[in-house]
């Protein structure tokens, strides 16, 4: 169950036997090696502004794989009513709200939430102060046409910036003091009064709990979600667990790419499996279908470039074949290096290492001439010099630690 500020940690429901809590999803975390086919992920709360959101295409890439997902809530409310054609299950008011058109922002149900990892949410979302406007009007607290004007001028605060402080300073200016002293006094009685995405979450935690479980006939084919851009993004995500080290497979393979000696040979017979292998037209052995198009006379690393898919345990054991324990323990120690400079510069990415330094590093390590280092690139699988260096920018902080590491040694000595 993907859950943040909706529900709090204290949450009696939540330590049921069976029920995984993960913190808000983000852009990614449907690629956890941990969930099978069979399993269910309830969906609730996500981030969106402080990190990228979770994809529609990973959620119908997991419901492919036999994953049944439920929505509720929040931003599990608003994908459920995307993706219900392709079977995700919504439940709840706010998912109804969506599907039923009466509300169609993610503004609706944003909060403000500490930065400190705490699950509390610091602000009102708009489908809470709604609904307790209509309660407020039922009990005749409120009017219509004044409840409406609140409510836009509710709506009107950055949601962030709308916590119970300016909730009551809004009242305040709108000369609804009544209606605040009634929800102060509702708040004292039930902290939860009015709560609606909190109600609606544990709706779906307990329909998760009922055993629900997606039709296999309504899950989503591979063409719904099969794309060039969700398999880049599965390459990303891509992890294995080696000699203890859980490690990023694309990190491993740049790695590789880039210091194994051999690489380039590798690279070849990973075009030739390709080639075997292919995903459609005929079978041929790579240097046929070279000759096909070319004659012969240019190389094949020049000629395809096939995408990678690290999903495939066939390539990546070719193209690992002369990875090493000290390849993996470098790549480990590349990543802590990489994750410092995160926690220590934040707002971080790679695209801030500098390109001709990253060029140099590959130039020195692979010898060769800047004449040479696009089809050296090239050879490696890395298509060319300039998206080498793109690729390679991970390495640089840990390269350039252990460079250093080796001069104090020596200097030592």
């Amino acid at each position: 169950m993907f859950v943040g500020p909706t529900l709090a940690k204290t949450e009696p429901q939540l330590a049921v036997p069976g029920v995984r809590v993960c913190p808000p999803a983000r852009h990614g975390d449907l690629f956890d090696g941990a969930l099978h086919a069979g399993d269910t992920v309830v969906l609730v709360d996500g981030v969106y502004h402080q990190a990228l959101a979770l994809r529609h295409k990973e959620i119908l890439a997991a419901m492919g794989r036999g994953i049944s997902m439920i929505g509720a809530a929040s931003i599990g409310a608003l994908r459920a009513a995307e993706l219900t054609p392709f079977g995700m299950l919504g439940v709840g008011t706010i998912y109804t709200s969506y599907v039923r058109g009466e509300i169609d922002g993610d503004d609706e149900v944003a909060v403000g939430q500490a930065p400190d990892g705490q699950w509390d949410a610091l602000t009102w979302p708009v489908v809470n102060l709604r609904h307790v406007l209509h309660l407020a009007q039922a009990a005749h607290v409120l009017k219509q046409d004044r409840a409406a004007h609140l409510l836009d001028a509710l709506r009107a605060v950055y949601y962030p910036q709308r916590t119970a402080a300016a909730v009551w300073a809004v009242c305040r200016r709108q000369g609804e003091t009544d209606f605040a002293a009634w929800l102060a006094g509702r708040l004292d009685q039930n902290r939860h009064f009015g709560d609606l995405k909190r109600a609606d979450a544990l709706t779906a935690l307990r329909t998760a709990l009922t055993g629900w479980a997606q039709p296999a006939e309504t899950r989503p084919a591979p063409a719904v979600w099969e794309t060039t851009y969700f398999c880049r993004w599965s390459n990303t995500f891509a992890r294995t667990t080696v000699d203890g080290l859980e490690l990023a497979t694309e990190d491993r393979l740049v790695y590789q790419q880039i210091f194994d000696p051999h690489f380039r040979e590798r690279w070849t017979a990973y075009l030739e499996h390709r080639s075997l292998n292919p995903a459609d037209g005929p079978v041929l052995p790579l240097d046929v279908r070279l000759a096909q198009l070319t004659g012969g006379d240019v190389p094949a690393h020049q000629v395809f470039h096939p995408p990678l898919d690290l999903r495939d345990e066939a390539s990546v054991a070719l193209l690992m074949e002369g990875e090493t324990e000290q390849d993996r323990q470098a790549v480990a120690q590349y990543a802590v290096a990489l994750a410092r400079i995160h926690r220590s510069r934040p707002g971080f990415s790679t695209d801030a290492v500098r390109d001709d330094l990253t060029r140099q590093i590959l130039l020195r390590v692979w010898q060769c001439t800047e004449a040479d280092f696009d089809a050296e690139a090239s050879a490696r699988g890395l298509g060319c010099g300039a998206r080498a260096v793109e690729a390679a920018k991970r390495i640089v902080p840990g390269f350039l630690d252990e460079s250093n590491e080796r001069a104090e040694f020596g200097h030592a000595c």
